[in-house]
């Protein structure tokens, strides 16, 4: 039996190996080099790219940052948390969901301000008619006409004067004639305490639950049972009737 098999089996590795080793009709894909070197340029345009590709990555790098600092994203977020503790839902709805709903509010929120952007300070530094520098101030302009604005309709003024203070600067007539050194910061405090001052109006309602319910339990002798677990579909009963998603929406957009 051994001599029957062993003659096929030599038969099946050399066809193998000769299959293996045959040339490949199909012709061969060269991969592409890469090179990296540090020498003199020869062209202009090559650096001008080079250092749009670095400014490129700076901004991406820096994206999340400038999200957070100069957008509606913090107040939006804030709340979002807030009422979220409140419902006592503790991860639901997750942070994914409220990271994505606060980035969209975010984007319709701030496009006029993003569209402005585009088109005064990026087109002309695009089709060459200014410089980065002349982009950068101009961007930065157009954000602190969108902070100064905030800090005016909820009266947090007079965040930059406890900066300036801090500073030891000497106080302006008007917040616009600050740097961004200071807006930036100011509008970011002023963010908080607008979040914190609409958090405290969504607590009340359902702390008034919260107690009615552990009034109820306590009458009732049951001592032992959470009144949040008990309270919980209550509040999220009263957020679905009174169209709650829609009212906070809603709200934090008149706020802007």
């Amino acid at each position: 039996m051994f001599k029957k098999i062993k003659a096929p089996v030599i038969v099946f590795v050399i066809l193998l190996l000769f299959c293996i080793t045959a040339p490949s009709a199909e012709p061969q894909i060269p991969f592409p080099s890469l090179e990296l070197g540090i020498g003199r340029v020869e062209n202009p345009d090559d650096l001008i790219v080079t250092l749009e590709i670095i400014l490129l990555l700076t901004i991406i790098t820096l994206a999340p940052s400038i999200l957070i600092m100069f957008t509606s994203f913090t107040r939006i977020m804030v709340v979002m948390g807030i009422l979220r503790n409140a419902m006592g839902t503790r991860q639901t709805p997750p942070n994914q969901v409220l990271i994505a709903l606060s980035l969209f509010l975010t984007m319709f929120i701030m496009w006029p301000v993003f569209l402005q952007t585009w088109d005064d300070a990026y087109i002309p530094y695009r089709d060459e008619q200014i410089g980065y520098q002349e982009m950068f101030a101009r961007t930065g302009d157009i954000f602190k006409v969108f902070m100064v604005r905030q800090l005016k309709i909820h009266h947090n003024e007079d965040n930059v004067d406890m900066l300036l203070e801090a500073t030891g600067r000497d106080s302006v007539e008007e917040i616009e004639d600050a740097g961004l050194e200071i807006i930036i910061p100011s509008f970011i405090v002023g963010e908080l305490e607008i979040a914190f001052k609409m958090g405290v109006l969504l607590y009340i309602p359902f702390i008034v639950i919260d107690m009615v319910t552990a009034s109820i339990l306590l009458a009732m002798g049951m001592i032992m049972i959470p009144p949040v677990l008990i309270s919980m579909p209550f509040k999220i009963l009263l957020f679905v009737i009174i169209n709650g998603w829609d009212l906070l929406i809603g709200g934090l957009i008149r706020s802007f």
